[in-house]
């Protein structure tokens, strides 16, 4: 989710916590009769050393997987555990999910790796991967021709030597950017932890993990999606939505280009709108309309900045001048990356007024009364309606004749 105006060393794990981990890492043999139980058990058996040697960061126990004539993987392979070497790992573990027999030495292996960093995630990040086996006919071992993505998306590490910066309140990963750019960045993300703890007084983790990546490219690759939906996009925070027993591993990743094009209050805005998302993660849910979530947030992100309506809205306020008055609260696909940028902006500043309507005539209490309420509804038919009635006692007919009189008075 992110806002238009460009939202839009390592520690170690060994001893009793790696034979955890590595019990955690094993999973049964899959039971469609794909290949045989000693073909997963075998697999199991590399996957698990490659675990703990990744645990270890150790380079020649985690190329003891690799087949030996793949030596172009081997390579990228061994770069890939070096640009790993100061990120600070507290779990890496593999799923093997599926086993397909190619021919009696060759197999495919669907596996999820899960990991956490140290301190910041509260539970894993997954990433799925297609791994093909050769079976050595001496020693009877498997051993990893070819590891790809199963979903287009990359992992940072793969983009080169990942440098770590950390905050007060934040953690920094950048690959291919300077020091002192992740330093900023950290400084900046500093600020507005505090901030959304101020307006958001539910608890939270308090901290915040960010991504830098080198390029817009790169952003793209993290996120399995094309770079044209980020171009214009200074970063973006992924997790899921849910309830405390779906505990969250966000990210908010960062358009280095885009993010650097901004000035120092419009960069603090965008990681304020930001780490909002990773505050409210919990109380989101699929029954949270995107223009309350997006509008929140900026709202969070706008809360102590002084900013006028047409200052922070004046895409909404040049169609309002021109009798564009919308007609209704945005839509969900209003908020799409691909679609008119005009339209999207907006959006962003529709959601915006509408939560500065709810924090002015209700009051903030309110307006995070009624948040909550919305993300804790079983679904998205009824959510709002119900919450308006039982929070701010109005109707959805009422609340949008109100939030366009308030764009008329504030904006026209």
């Amino acid at each position: 989710m992110t806002d238009r105006r460009g939202r839009i060393a390592g520690r170690r794990t060994a001893g009793a916590l790696l034979a955890g981990l590595l019990l955690a890492s094993a999973c049964a043999a899959p039971d469609d009769g794909s290949a045989p139980d000693s073909t997963a058990r075998g697999v199991r058996a590399v996957l698990d050393r490659r675990a703990a040697a990744v645990l270890h960061h150790d380079p020649d126990a985690y190329l003891s997987a690799v087949d030996p004539s793949a030596t172009g993987l081997r390579t990228a392979q061994r770069r890939e555990l070096d640009n790993l070497a100061d990120v600070p790992l507290a779990s890496w573990t593999y799923r093997l999910t599926d086993v397909r027999e190619q021919s009696t030495d060759r197999v495919t292996a669907d596996v999820r790796l899960s990991y956490r960093i140290a301190g910041y995630d509260a539970a894993p990040v997954s990433a799925d991967r297609v791994l093909d086996l050769r079976r050595d006919g001496a020693d009877g071992r498997w051993y990893i021709a070819d590891d790809r993505a199963a979903d287009g998306g990359g992992l940072l590490w793969q983009q080169g030597d990942v440098q770590v910066v950390r905050g007060r309140h934040s953690l920094v990963l950048g690959v291919g950017r300077t020091q002192e750019e992740l330093r900023r960045i950290a400084r900046t993300a500093d600020r507005a932890v505090p901030a959304v703890s101020g307006a958001w007084p539910r608890r939270w983790a308090g901290r915040v993990l960010v991504l830098v990546p080198h390029t817009v490219e790169d952003m793209a690759g993290l996120l399995g999606a094309p770079a044209a939906n980020y171009r214009g996009i200074a970063a973006v925070t992924t997790g899921r939505t849910g309830g405390p027993d779906r505990a969250p591993a966000d990210r908010v990743i960062v358009n280095p280009q885009a993010y650097g094009m901004l000035g120092t209050l419009g960069q603090r805005i965008v990681l304020t709108h930001e780490i909002t998302h990773v505050a409210t993660r919990a109380d989101t849910s699929a029954a949270t309309p995107t223009w309350l979530s997006e509008g929140f947030a900026d709202w969070v992100a706008y809360r102590t900045e002084h900013r006028t309506a047409v200052q922070a809205a004046p895409e909404l306020a040049a169609a309002v001048r021109r009798g564009d008055l919308p007609a209704e609260l945005p839509t969900d696909e209003d908020f799409g990356f691909a679609g008119d940028s005009a339209r999207l902006a907006q959006a962003y500043e529709g959601g915006w007024l509408a939560c500065e309507l709810i924090a002015d005539h209700w009051g903030e209490k309110k307006l995070l009364a009624f948040y909550r309420a919305v993300g804790g509804h079983p679904g998205r038919d009824g959510a709002v309606e119900q919450a308006m009635q039982e929070v701010l006692a109005t109707t959805p007919q009422d609340f949008t004749a109100q939030w366009r009189e308030s764009l008329r008075s504030l904006l026209g």
